[in-house]
C-alpha cells in the first residue's frame, strides 16, 4: 500500500476511477436504475457555501435589530402589562443598584446610572423579554476589585469613577464586536463547573466583605483575600457598633418576608401572584422602613454626623455624565483584568436569558444578547455608568409581573430617572449597614449548597474535585485565580478524555424487540403483560467485548467472523488519539490472529527488534487476518495526522496478513471531506494488487427506489431547494405520486401564481432502485451492520 505522502502528491489511485467505474457499470448495469458515482468536495464549492447571499446580508442587519419584527404589532395591551412590569422592576432595581454600586467601591448613585443605561438600550437589541440589565453582585465587587488594582498600581492618578467608566467602555466594545461577529458560540467554550464554583466563590467573598459594614466593625480592609477577612472580622467582634442592629434585623427581617410569601403562595393559590409580588417588593419595603428609622433618629443631628453610617449626600441628576477617559496607560492596566470581568458578564447574563427563554418558549440569540451587552456597557459610562448584565433577582421581578415585551425596561428607566431627580433627599439617610445587609440577603442563596455538590459529585466526580478546588482558590488566593484554575482544569480533562479514551473492540449480538404492553393483572396479583409476537423486530447490534459498558455482563458476544474485526472509537479519532487507538488496534490483532504466512529466518534477521509483526504466533487455532471494519459514527472530520495513522496501520497490518489482502470497511462515515481524505489515501476501493481476485469480490450496496418512503410533501420540498422545475413524466416518490411544480411565470391566470403541486401517473425512469451512496467506493458503507455484513461476506469468499 502507498503511503499518505505518495497519495498528497497527486498520483493516481491504485486502480484508476474510469476503470472502476466502467467495471461497476457493467456489474451493476441491470441492478440499479442508475449508477451514482461521489462528486469530491473541492476548496472552490467550500468557499462559496462561506461567501454571503444578499439574502444572507439582508437577514443579518434584521437579526441585528430584532425590535424590527415586534414594534409594528405594539398594542395597548402589551403597553398596559409593560407598564406595570417595568414600574415594579424599577423599584426593585432602586434599593440593589444603590447598594451593588458600594461593592464597586463607588457610590450608590452609580449603581442608578448603571441601570438606566441598561434598561433604556435593552429593547432595540435584546431578544428576551424577561431579562433586566443592570448591577449585579458578582459583576460590582469583579469591578471593585479592578478598581483596586488601578489604584494599587497608580496611587492617586485615576479616580474611581474614571477607572469604572474606562473599564466599562473596554468591555463594552470587545463584547459589543464578539455579537456583531456573532461569536456567541464561544460562550459554550466555558463549561458550566467552573462558573458554578466561581458564583459560589463570589457569593462568599461579597459576604465577607460586606460583614464589616453589616455589625459596624471599624478598621476591617475587607478587599483583602476572604479567609483573611473572615480572621479579622472574628478578632474584632468586640468593636461591633450600633450598626448591627441595623444590619442584622434588615437580615432577618428580608429572610423572614421570603419564607412566609413562599408559605402563602402554596397555601393560597389563587393569591399567588399578590405574594410574589410582596416577596419581589420586600428589599424596596426594607429600605423604605430603615431609611425612616435612620431620617427619625438622625434628624436632629448636623450635617456629617449620624448615629451609625449613612450613604450621605447624593447629587441630583447625572452629575457624572460625560466620555469616559480612554487614556492609554489606564486602558494597559485594564485590558489584563479584562477577560475574568467579560466571561462572568456574559456567561451571567446568557444563562439568565436561556432559562427563561426555556421556560416560556421562546428563542435567545446568544450573539444579539452579547451585543446588547456591549451596547449598554458602551453607552453607560457616558451617563456615569459602570460595567452591567443581566440580573437574576430582577429578571425573576419581570417575569413575575406579566411581562409582554423588552419594552417594559424603558418603564424601568423611568423610575430610575424619578429616583436621580426626585428622591436623592431622601437617599442621604439611607443606612449603610441596612445596605450591607440587603447585599448579603441577595447573595447567600447564590452558594451551592451540600446537596448540589452531592449531586456534581454523582454526575461527575472529577468535575466535582475541580469545583471544590476553585471554591478553595477563591477563598485563600482571590476570585481570577480560581476562574483561570478552574477553566483551565475543566479544558485539561476534556483534553484527557479526548486523547486517552481506549477504543472497543466490539462483538455481534441477535436481539429480537418486540412490544410489550401492560394487561389484567394475574390471579395471584402480579401484573400482566402481553406480547405481539408479529411485531418482533430481528437485528444484529455491537457490544464492547470489554463488557465495560452498561449492557447485561451475563450476554455472550460471538465474534462476526473469524479474522474480522469491528473497532469503536468512543470519543472520536483525531491528532490527539490516533497514535493510542491505532497501537491498540494492531497490538490486539497481532494477538488474536496467526501471520498468514510465517516469515523466515532471515526475515526475522532482518527484522527491527521492536517490529511485532515478525512474531509467528504458534497457536495455529487462530484465524487469519481477514477485515478490519471502522465505526465512523462518532467521526465527522479526519484531520491528516489520523489519515497517516491509518495508513501505517494498514502498511502494518498487510505485512501481517501477507499476501492475502486485509480489507477496510468504514460504517457511517458521511462527511463528504472526510471521505475525499480517505479515499486519497486508498481507502474506500480495492486495490491493485486485488484485482486478480474481483471474481471473489462481494460489493454490498445500499439502494433505495427513487424518492426513498418520502411523502409528496417532501418531494415537493425538494424539488423547491434544488429550484428545479418537474414535469409529470420526469420525476416521482415511491407512492406512485409525482409532483409537478408550477411557477408563477409560468401560470397562464391569476389563480395559478403560486406553486401548487399536481398529482400524476408513475414514470418508467424512476421505478427502479438506486444506490443511496456512491458504488465507486464500496468500502465505504451507509452504518455499521452494513459494513460488518459487507466484511463478512467478503471474508467468507476468500480461499485460505
Amino acid at each position: 500500500m502507498r503511503s499518505l505522502k505518495t497519495a498528497l502528491r497527486g498520483e493516481k489511485p491504485p486502480v484508476q476511477a474510469s476503470e472502476q467505474r466502467a467495471d461497476i457499470a457493467a456489474t451493476w448495469g441491470n441492478a440499479v436504475d442508475e449508477p451514482y458515482f461521489e462528486k469530491e468536495p473541492t476548496v472552490t464549492e467550500a468557499l462559496k457555501d462561506l461567501a454571503p447571499t444578499a439574502d444572507g446580508i439582508t437577514r443579518y442587519f434584521r437579526a441585528l435589530f430584532p425590535c424590527i419584527g415586534w414594534l409594528p404589532r405594539y398594542n395597548w395591551r402589551w403597553l398596559l402589562g409593560d407598564c406595570i412590569a417595568g414600574l415594579t422592576v424599577g423599584l426593585v432595581v432602586i434599593p440593589q443598584a444603590m447598594a451593588y454600586a458600594l461593592l464597586a467601591t463607588l457610590s450608590p448613585d452609580f449603581g442608578l446610572y448603571t441601570s438606566f443605561a441598561g434598561a433604556a438600550t435593552y429593547w432595540l437589541f435584546g431578544t428576551s423579554r424577561d431579562i433586566v440589565i443592570g448591577t449585579t453582585a458578582v459583576g460590582s465587587l469583579l469591578v471593585g476589585e479592578i478598581i483596586t488594582h488601578v489604584h494599587e498600581a497608580r496611587p492617586g492618578k485615576y479616580t474611581s469613577p474614571e477607572i469604572a467608566k474606562a473599564l466599562s467602555f473596554t468591555t463594552g466594545a470587545i463584547l459589543f464586536a464578539i455579537g456583531l461577529l456573532r461569536l456567541g458560540w464561544v460562550v459554550e467554550v466555558i463549561p458550566y463547573i467552573p462558573v458554578s464554583a466561581f458564583i459560589t466563590s463570589a457569593s462568599i467573598t461579597i459576604m465577607c466583605t460586606q460583614f464589616p459594614t453589616m455589625m459596624g466593625i471599624p478598621g476591617i480592609n475587607s478587599r483583602e483575600e476572604p479567609y483573611k477577612v473572615i480572621i479579622n472580622v472574628l478578632r474584632n467582634l468586640g468593636h461591633t457598633q450600633l450598626d448591627a442592629a441595623i444590619g442584622v434585623t434588615c437580615l432577618v427581617l428580608l429572610d423572614v418576608v421570603r419564607r412566609i410569601c413562599a408559605k402563602m403562595e402554596v397555601r393560597q393559590p389563587a393569591r399567588k401572584r399578590l405574594w410574589a409580588t410582596i416577596s419581589s417588593l420586600r428589599l424596596t419595603f426594607a429600605m423604605l422602613f430603615y431609611t425612616l428609622i435612620s431620617f427619625l433618629v438622625n434628624r436632629t443631628l448636623p450635617p456629617g454626623d449620624s448615629k451609625f453610617q449613612i450613604v450621605g449626600h447624593i447629587e441630583q441628576g447625572f452629575v457624572y455624565a460625560g466620555p469616559p477617559r480612554l487614556d492609554g496607560d489606564l486602558i494597559s492596566l485594564i485590558i489584563p483584568q479584562a477577560p475574568i470581568i467579560i466571561i462572568i458578564l456574559v456567561i451571567e447574563h446568557i444563562a439568565i436569558a436561556k432559562n427563561f427563554g426555556k421556560q416560556f418558549g421562546y428563542e435567545v440569540v446568544p450573539s444579539q444578547e452579547i451585543m446588547a451587552q456591549g451596547t449598554a456597557n458602551m453607552l453607560g459610562p457616558f451617563l456615569g455608568g459602570y460595567s452591567c448584565t443581566g440580573s437574576f433577582g430582577a429578571s425573576a421581578v419581570l417575569s413575575k409581573a406579566a411581562v409582554r415585551t423588552p419594552l417594559a425596561g424603558l418603564f424601568s428607566a423611568l423610575m430610575l430617572l424619578l429616583a436621580l431627580y426626585a428622591l436623592t433627599s431622601v437617599f442621604y439617610y439611607i443606612p449603610r449597614a441596612a445596605l450591607a445587609g440587603l447585599i448579603i440577603h441577595a447573595v447567600i442563596n447564590l452558594v451551592a449548597s451540600p446537596k448540589v455538590v452531592m449531586k456534581y459529585w454523582h454526575f461527575s466526580p472529577f468535575e466535582c474535585v475541580i469545583w471544590v478546588i476553585g471554591v478553595i482558590m477563591a477563598v485563600f488566593t482571590g476570585l481570577e485565580t480560581s476562574i483561570y484554575i478552574t477553566i483551565g482544569l475543566s479544558l485539561l480533562v476534556l483534553l484527557v478524555r479526548l486523547a486517552r479514551t481506549n477504543g472497543t473492540f466490539l462483538g455481534r449480538v441477535p436481539i429480537q424487540q418486540t412490544s410489550v404492553k401492560k394487561t389484567a393483572r394475574m390471579g395471584d396479583g402480579s401484573p400482566g403483560i402481553s406480547e405481539d409476537p408479529d411485531q418482533r423486530e430481528h437485528r444484529d447490534v455491537y457490544l464492547a467485548l470489554n463488557r465495560k459498558d452498561a449492557s447485561n455482563p451475563d450476554i455472550v458476544l460471538a465474534s462476526p467472523h473469524p479474522g474480522v474485526f469491528v473497532y469503536h472509537f468512543p470519543e472520536g479519532f483525531n491528532y490527539l488519539n490516533q497514535a493510542l487507538h491505532l497501537k491498540t488496534l494492531t497490538d490486539y490483532v497481532y494477538a488474536q490472529t496467526r501471520r498468514t504466512t510465517p516469515p523466515s529466518d532471515m526475515a526475522k534477521h532482518d527484522a527491527l527488534w521492536c517490529d511485532a509483526s515478525t512474531l509467528s504466533s504458534k497457536d495455529m487455532s487462530l484465524p487469519i487476518l481477514k477485515a478490519i471494519v471502522i465505526d465512523c459514527s462518532t467521526i465527522n472530520n479526519i484531520d491528516i495526522t489520523s489519515v497517516q495513522g491509518l495508513v501505517d496501520a494498514r502498511n502494518a497490518l498487510d505485512r501481517w496478513a501477507s499476501p492475502s489482502p486485509v480489507d477496510w470497511h468504514f460504517g457511517g462515515l458521511r462527511n463528504r471531506w472526510s471521505r475525499r481524505a480517505l479515499a486519497t489515501a486508498g481507502f474506500g476501493r480495492f486495490s491493485e494488487k486485488d484485482r486478480h481476485s474481483l471474481g471473489n469480490w462481494m460489493p454490498i450496496y445500499s439502494l433505495t427506489t427513487a424518492f426513498g418512503g418520502a411523502t409528496e410533501a417532501d418531494v415537493s420540498s425538494e424539488i423547491r431547494r434544488r429550484g428545479e422545475r418537474l414535469n409529470a413524466d420526469d420525476e416521482s416518490n415511491s407512492s406512485g405520486k409525482v409532483v409537478h411544480v408550477v411557477k408563477a411565470e409560468d401560470a397562464d391566470s391569476e389563480a395559478s401564481s403560486t406553486e401548487t403541486p399536481v398529482t400524476g401517473t408513475i414514470s418508467e425512469k424512476y421505478e427502479g432502485l438506486r444506490p443511496v451512496f456512491a458504488l465507486d467506493r464500496p468500502l465505504f458503507h451507509a452504518d455499521l451492520e452494513g459494513a460488518v455484513e459487507a466484511a463478512v461476506a467478503n471474508a467468507s469468499s476468500h480461499s485460505g
